[in-house]
């Protein structure tokens, strides 16, 4: 019986292993025929609809891109927005975590509850840009950032993995003298690593690929992000045209500029990732000890 049942774990682990290598690899072709796409020529293309690896390698999609005054300002705005939109987001979660992680605090089951609401339902899209256009945030960069600072989602792990930490702490903490602030940033932050770099990550990745809000917003197209540009080139077949510096002579096909410029929005936040990859894992679990 024992022997069935280890056949049976290893049986189901391979199949498990083989499900996912075959997930793995629908996943990557897309993207390698993205990259490619993007290194290759005119007649490469023409030749192939479908590549793996490019042909004629060249560079010439990259120094159009990059070399147009439009693309290189969305990728500014994106930078700028993603960075600061996600240092103030996480600062403001662990800050919200740490007060409602306090179980004897004044109307804090009143503020659970308007929590938790926001997950079922929205103001939708007319309020929320009357709400913008009050705060004087129109074709503003912070429109983008301060409507969102809070996700409840996020919010509510980790004011569960701060529930967790025992009490004695800060106790011991304040009888030291040391006041709330004190605690959050010299205990509370450190302890809360893990959960900080994981949820840090879920914000960038959701400021740096969002384009909506931009769309609503935002009317200067010098402010707008590489996403909403990268919409426009994908989906209405618009070309990017103000390149400052390439040589006339060089035709760059605009399906290879397209890909470029995927590639080019994609690379920043895959870059990020490796860096926190080893707090993913333990920072998403923390949380959902407890309910």
């Amino acid at each position: 019986m024992l022997y069935n049942r280890t056949l049976s774990a290893r049986l189901g682990q391979w199949i498990l292993c083989v499900v996912l290598f075959f997930i793995g690899v629908i996943t990557i072709i897309p993207i390698l025929h993205v990259v490619a796409s993007s290194f290759s020529t005119q007649e490469s293309l023409i030749r192939s609809r479908f590549m793996l690896f490019p042909t004629d390698f060249t560079l010439d999609a990259y120094k159009y891109i990059f070399s147009t005054r439009t693309f290189v300002n969305g990728l500014r705005v994106s930078l700028f927005i993603t960075i600061v939109g996600t240092a103030l987001k996480i600062t403001i979660t662990m800050m919200f975590a740490y007060v409602l992680a306090h179980k004897g605090l004044p109307g804090r089951k009143i503020m659970n509850m308007a929590i938790l609401i926001t997950l079922v339902f929205n103001a939708g899209m007319v309020p929320n840009f009357i709400n913008v256009m009050n705060l004087g945030l129109k074709n503003s960069l912070w429109s983008l950032i301060l409507p969102t600072a809070i996700d409840p989602f996020n919010l509510i792990i980790i004011r569960t993995f701060v529930q967790s930490i025992p009490e004695e702490i800060e106790e011991s903490a304040k009888i030291d003298g040391a006041n709330e602030a004190r605690i959050l940033v010299s205990i509370i932050v450190p302890l809360s690593m893990a959960s900080i770099a994981t949820f840090s990550l879920f914000y960038a990745v959701v400021i740096w690929n969002s384009y909506f809000d931009a769309i609503l917003y935002i009317s200067d197209v010098n402010k707008f992000p590489v996403q909403v540009l990268l919409r426009n080139i994908v989906f209405m077949s618009s070309t990017i045209g103000d390149s400052s510096s390439m040589d006339a002579s060089v035709y760059v096909p605009p399906r290879a500029i397209r890909m470029a410029v995927i590639t080019a929005a994609t690379v920043p936040i895959l870059v990020v990732y490796p860096f926190v990859q080893k707090h993913f894992t333990k920072g998403v679990m923390l949380g959902s000890v407890k309910g």
